[in-house]
């Protein structure tokens, strides 16, 4: 076992590198960039979302693309966290790996649906925003 200055280091670490990543992305996001676009008058939210990576297509398909794409994600993520630490630090391996990608597993199976449905609200309130 690893001693607990070195654990919390790599965990502080690893923290700091994940939100550097994520205030790069926003900052990337939020650039304005000049051009056709700002000059048409378009409004600065429509850049961002013109801007964004993986906008949702129009209707359900989009939205459940959405829905499955960050929930598959999100799970591949946690099973790469969880190997990487309790396998390469750690040293646990066995049962409890074996327990930790069922439960996850059963735990994004449950919320899921519920994830999906406060999409889907969340959309349906925005869209009827924007249309009045």
């Amino acid at each position: 076992m690893l001693p607990l200055a070195l654990n919390i280091g790599i965990m502080l670490t690893g923290y700091m590198l994940v939100m550097g990543y994520l205030a790069l992305g926003l900052r990337l996001l939020h650039r304005q960039r000049p051009g056709p676009d700002k000059a048409a008058g378009r409004p600065e939210h429509l850049l961002a979302k013109q801007l964004a990576p993986g906008a949702p297509g129009p209707g359900w398909p989009g939205l459940i693309r959405q829905v499955l794409g960050t929930a598959v994600g999100g799970y591949v993520l946690l099973m790469a966290v969880v190997v990487g630490y309790y396998h390469g630090v750690v040293r646990v391996a066995g049962h409890f790996l074996a327990s930790a990608f069922t439960g996850s597993a059963l735990l994004v199976g449950i919320a899921l649906p519920v994830f999906f449905t406060a999409s889907w609200l969340t959309e349906r309130q925005r869209r009827k925003r924007a249309s009045e």
